[in-house]
């Protein structure tokens, strides 16, 4: 088995894939196209334009990469599904004794405080949530726009974006204090190499976070490369880099 980079499709990004796998798929979009497809576009990139889609992650178990990226928005994303399809599918047969929405009438009185209540529940939920959000947006844009020290004079990370900035070509940031990052590099990393970067991220974070103490506390690092990926994380001034390399396929 051999690994093989080739470029993303849809929004531009370096693959990794095994050479017997006529399938690739990028660890950032979840697009899956030919392999031979993205070794094409690798070699060629001039004059391509990326269509930069949304693709959900494959539900089947098949993996066309090294490793899958789950998330928390992955699993809303799926639950939402999930209401959908019984939404679209009335004619799914009920339980005869469980009641339905149908059989109960409820007084209006209790139906107007009831819509009033969740009126009020999701403004509440709103008014916290939002600047929530957008304090974690603001985070992470300064972050992203550091980036390149976390990588300086170690690895060479793809720090472009697209056409639509939408996506990084080469890493991504995320979770809601961005203590999550996935990068992906055709160097060679050692584990001082991927240590050190993690110590970066988390002193880069930590100033923009105004952190003290621990700033290594729940952070962890992705970071794909040559013949396998490090999961890097860290307690209390420990930092810990764990190589995990592509499973080799032998001939019965």
């Amino acid at each position: 088995m051999a690994i093989i980079q080739g470029m993303c499709r849809n929004c531009g990004s370096l693959i990794m894939f095994d050479d017997r796998d006529d399938k690739c798929e990028c660890v950032f979009c979840h697009c899956v196209f030919p392999s031979a497809e993205a070794v094409e576009i690798l070699n060629a990139p001039e004059g391509r334009t990326f269509a930069n889609e949304k693709f959900e992650p494959s539900n089947d178990g098949t993996k066309h990469n090294a490793t899958r990226v789950f998330s928390a928005e992955s699993l809303e994303k799926q639950i939402a599904r999930d209401e959908i399809k019984r939404a679209n599918n009335p004619d799914q047969k009920k339980n005869e004794y469980e009641v339905q929405a149908s059989d109960v009438k409820a007084p209006k009185p209790l139906l107007i405080g009831l819509i009033t209540g969740i009126v009020a529940a999701a403004a509440i939920i709103l008014i916290i949530a939002y600047p929530m959000y957008t304090k974690r947006i603001a985070l992470r844009s300064d972050i992203e726009a550091s980036i390149e020290t976390v990588f300086d004079g170690i690895a060479d990370i793809d720090t472009s974006s697209d056409e639509q900035n939408v996506y990084f070509k080469g890493f991504s940031v995320f979770g809601q204090t961005c203590q999550y990052m996935n990068a992906i590099t055709m160097d060679e990393i050692s584990d001082e190499d991927a240590e050190t970067i993690f110590d970066n991220y988390c002193t880069l974070r930590a100033e923009k976070l105004g952190l003290g103490g621990d700033i290594y506390a729940g952070v962890q690092l992705k970071i794909y490369c040559n013949g396998g990926y490090f999961t890097v994380t860290g307690n209390g001034g420990d930092v810990n880099a764990e190589f995990t390399a592509d499973a080799e396929i032998t001939e019965d």
